[in-house]
């Protein structure tokens, strides 16, 4: 079955609002791991506006699922990470300026760049992982690099999915299928929500895993937060 790890930025970024604990990040991981999901998913910036570097520091030997660390691969970003040693770290592309991670990675441009990463990662025992879209050469870029898995930037997927579901799914089933075929594990994120979820998961396979947060949190706000995370959970099985 595919993996919810689910992104708790938007959490930090209520308790950012106000200051203070509340709502208490390291909390919330611990609620939302005891109510099933697999894993937890953060994307520090280096303005610090939702996660900081320091709530990092905190959740890596409170997670007990698999902590998945998203970023761009700054010298700091990384030094983070090294430090942390989460189940995987998934780089993405994006500047510091950028409100939302909104483009992957050209796995052929910056090959030379992310083979160094990956490999500093990789040396400490840190599952790796890319944000790309869904071109077939970038994916083959990707293994080439030395990546184990890529994370299907899934936005296209989401705003598409009103229009027509077979078409706007289509590229990514390739994707993920080329991908297994050439030995990269494949997760998936951005835009996945309770309406598109379970339509993307039971066309896109293999999947190892998908990553959720603003959809997911802002869902909680109406459901409840444990209700909220069964019911992405049942759209996966």
């Amino acid at each position: 079955m595919t993996k919810l790890s689910v992104n708790i930025n938007k959490i930090a970024t209520l308790r950012n609002a106000r200051g203070g604990q509340i709502p208490n990040v390291l909390l919330a991981a611990e609620r939302i791991e005891s109510y099933g999901a697999e894993g937890i998913t953060v994307h520090p910036r280096p303005d610090e506006r939702h996660i900081t570097y320091e709530d990092v520091r905190q959740l890596a030997p409170r997670v007990k699922t698999e902590f998945n660390i998203e970023g761009y691969p700054s010298r700091d970003w990384l030094d983070l990470v090294i430090a942390a040693k989460p189940a995987q770290a998934t780089l993405v592309p994006d500047p510091p300026e950028a409100l939302t991670s909104n483009a992957g990675w050209n796995t052929l441009q910056h090959g030379a760049f992310l083979k160094e990463v990956l490999q500093e990662l990789k040396s400490h025992g840190i599952r790796t992982s890319i944000f790309i879209e869904t071109d077939l050469q970038l994916i083959d870029g990707a293994k080439d690099v030395g990546t184990d898995r890529i994370e299907l930037y899934t936005e296209p997927y989401a705003a598409g999915f009103a229009g027509g579901s077979e078409a706007a799914v289509a590229p990514f089933e390739r994707a993920a299928a080329h991908a297994h075929e050439i030995g990269l594990g494949v997760n998936a994120g951005h835009d996945l929500s309770l309406e598109n979820l379970a339509f993307f998961a039971q066309h896109v396979r293999p999947l190892d895993e998908v990553s959720i947060g603003h959809a997911l949190i802002s869902d909680a706000l109406y459901f409840g937060l444990e209700n909220t995370v069964q019911m992405y959970l049942s759209k996966l099985s």
